[in-house]
């Protein structure tokens, strides 16, 4: 998993081939196969590790934040920063077609731990009678949009930090 996870952040996902797998971990493609159904099952098990690294820094941008506005803000820059620095696996995780169950109990812990210190952050925030489950998603979504649009070149990297805090700001509002 290490070698596709190297190859698709050099290369892209495009590279990762069962095939140029095998001569870079020096195994045999039907060895690959006893241990991988193909591409998208490593795709698949990259993304899992990925969303492991997320829930971690996302742990630790909301716990060591001084309060809950803090603790908000800091798992959205936690979280765009791992979009910018891990492109190929952000990719893997969130718009690459990978066979992951999202939002149900068949979920693998890590996708669930994940989405757990988002909410964890946006709970605080939520005014009564919010969705929790609901507010958090919407939080996800604008987070993911303005990664996937400022890595895209869609939106300048220049006003990053104010859109963060303008989406903060707005959320811790509520």
């Amino acid at each position: 998993m290490e070698a596709a996870r190297n190859l698709a952040e050099t290369e892209g996902w495009s590279a990762v081939t069962t095939r140029r797998l095998s001569a870079e971990v020096e195994y045999s493609q039907p060895v690959l196969y006893s241990h991988f159904k193909g591409k998208d099952a490593i795709m698949a098990a990259v993304a899992v590790q990925g969303f492991a690294e997320l829930g971690r820094d996302l742990r630790a941008a909301r716990t060591g934040a001084p309060d809950e506005r803090g603790a908000l803000a800091a798992v959205a820059e936690a979280y765009t920063r791992f979009a910018r620095r891990r492109s190929a696996l952000y990719d893997a995780m969130f718009t690459l077609a990978v066979d992951l169950p999202f939002a149900t109990a068949d979920a693998p812990v890590e996708l669930r731990t994940s989405f757990g210190e988002l909410r964890q952050a946006v709970a605080p925030m939520a005014a009564d009678g919010d969705d929790v489950d609901l507010l958090t998603e919407t939080y996800w979504a604008s987070l993911h949009g303005l990664a996937a649009l400022t890595r895209s070149g869609r939106l300048p990297e220049r006003a990053h930090d104010r859109r963060l805090a303008l989406l903060v700001s707005h959320f811790s509002a509520v």
